[in-house]
Order: C-alpha cells, then structure tokens, then sequence
C-alpha cells in the first residue's frame, strides 16, 4: 500500500498531457506524494486507462477530463469543471504541447496556429484562472514545460522553439511578478526526451531522433518535480542539456541557428518505425495507430 502524506491528501493537482511522456511521469509522483489527480487528455480510453492505474497504485483520488487544448474554449470549460467540483487547484502542471518538423514555409498554417494554442494559449488561460485563485489562497505551485528548443533558434522545428521560448519567458516574468508571495511558477527545460513527441512532430527521422541519446522521462519529471516543491523558478534537466543551453548563449543566435538545423536535418542512419523506450509514451503510439485507421489528427497533447 502506498505511504501516505497526510499534508498533501487533501490537496489537488491538475496536470495536462499526463497519459504519456513527462506529464505521465509527473502524474505518478504527484499522486506517490498523496495529491489527489485531476488529470487532462483528449484520448478518452487512454486517459481512463491511466486513472484507473493511477488510483490502484496510489490510493489517490484521480478524476478524468476530457478536452482537446487545441480548441480554444478547452481551458475555460476545464476551470469551470474544477469550479462545479468545488474544489481548490493546489498545483498546476501545464506539460501538453506539440511541434510541427519542417521548413516553415512547408508546413501546414492550421497546424502552426495549433500549435501556438497549445503550447501558448491554452498554457497561458490555465495559468490565468488557476493563478488568481492562488494568489488569493497565497500558495500554489505552478510547472510550465519548456525546452531546450526555447533557448535557441531552432530551424525546421521553428514554430515550437518559438512557443518554447514564449513559456521560459512567460515563466520568468511570473515568478518575479509573485516573489513577495508563497505562490511559486517553475519552468522546466528539458532536452531531446524519449517520448512520442517526434512521432506527432514528424521528426523521427532527424538527427537527433536517429543518433543521439535521448533523456529518460521519468529522469527528467524527477528533477522536474523537485525544483517545483522547492519553489525553483527555472530547472534545466540533465547536464548534457546545460551545456547546449551554455553553447548557445555563447555562440549566439545565427551560429546556433546553424548548429541547430544540423540536429533537425534527416539522418543518414537506417530508418524504419522507431518506437519510445518509455513504456506509457510507447503505449500512447498505440492508441494513436489504432486510432488513425479511423480518422485524421493526433489523439492528444501529451508529448513533453
């Protein structure tokens, strides 16, 4: 049976993207540290597939939402969901997010204003809502996902670097604006992460899919988790991720431009149908090529 924290069961956390990836991982140790789940995805088995795992392992409360934060009421009819509940958001993870490989002016315009919902608009409406009433509690925790693609420009991967690069900002201005307040936003930037982000992205057969080592999710939640619960304003996941992000500043915008394209570009290594290590992230790719025999479109958001 699980080892309960009397001083977190009565609490709750609303965590987008959590049936795969980072956001899985992050759902798990919320719920080992006794927060009760609201949980955020568009795939309604999936989604009800990890609640129900989530409340056998933990002994938490986990309650299902079903939206698609592509859509720009979504984040709204989830605040009022939590609202008619009438129940308290203790923390707020914002991990749903999605990216397009290609040249821009190759890639689709509906798709690029999608993105920008999700990984902008729809971030920024939640933090909005749950914020205010945090702020007015004086405590609560908010995680925005950023990325290492937010620190750098990023081309054939340029309108998600860009989103990124909205959220460090956005969470830095945050944390400043409410440092005289318990209430605490941390960014999280992790690097390339084994998840079925570039699956969703149709980046998999880049460079840096192909070749190079991609960080454990559950490595990156971790550290992640730990700089939220001591109130970090920024983490960057993974030593081999701090010095990109080091190389970068120092290079400046144009040659890490360059840099950048050369991990984004098509490798040369054997293709094929590559799948996550990670066991919820590799589960998620399931459900999607089960899902697309039937219709168009990727079945959620969570891909940090």
């Amino acid at each position: 049976m699980a080892t309960v924290n009397v001083n977190n069961r009565n609490e709750y956390a609303l965590i987008t993207g959590a049936t795969s990836g980072i956001g899985y991982e992050l759902a798990k140790l919320l719920a080992a540290d006794s927060y009760n789940l609201i949980l955020v995805a568009r795939n309604e088995d999936r989604l009800q597939e990890v609640t129900d795992e989530l409340k056998t392992a933990y002994g938490v409360e986990v309650t299902p939402i079903v939206k698609d934060l592509f859509m720009p009421a979504s984040a709204a009819e989830i605040y009022a969901q939590t609202k008619d509940m009438g129940i308290n958001i203790d923390v707020l993870v914002n991990d749903a997010g999605q990216g397009e490989w290609g040249p821009f002016l190759e890639t689709d315009l509906n798709r690029d204003i999608d993105i920008i919902q999700l990984n902008i608009i729809s971030l920024l409406s939640l933090t909005k809502f749950y914020l205010k009433e945090m702020q007015q509690r004086n405590m609560g925790r908010i995680l925005l996902l950023g990325s290492e693609a937010g620190t750098t420009p990023m081309p054939l991967l340029s309108v998600y670097a860009a989103t990124k690069a909205f959220v460090i900002s956005f969470g830095a201005a945050l944390s400043e604006e409410l440092r005289d307040t318990d209430v605490t936003v941390t960014v999280l930037l992790p690097g390339a992460t084994d998840t079925d982000f570039f699956h969703k992205a149709h980046q998999e057969d880049t460079v840096t899919y192909r070749e190079k080592t991609l960080a454990p999710p559950e490595v990156v939640a971790k550290d992640g988790y730990n700089a939220l619960m001591n109130g970090e304003r920024k983490i960057i996941s993974g030593a081999k991720t701090k010095m990109h992000v080091w190389m970068s500043d120092l290079l400046g915008t144009t040659k890490a431009a360059v840099n950048a394209r050369k991990l984004n570009e098509p490798s040369t290594e054997a293709l094929g149908e590559k799948k996550p290590e990670h066991a919820a992230s590799r589960k998620e790719r399931e459900y999607i090529n089960e899902e697309t025999k039937r219709s168009d479109g990727d079945l959620n958001q969570d891909v940090n």
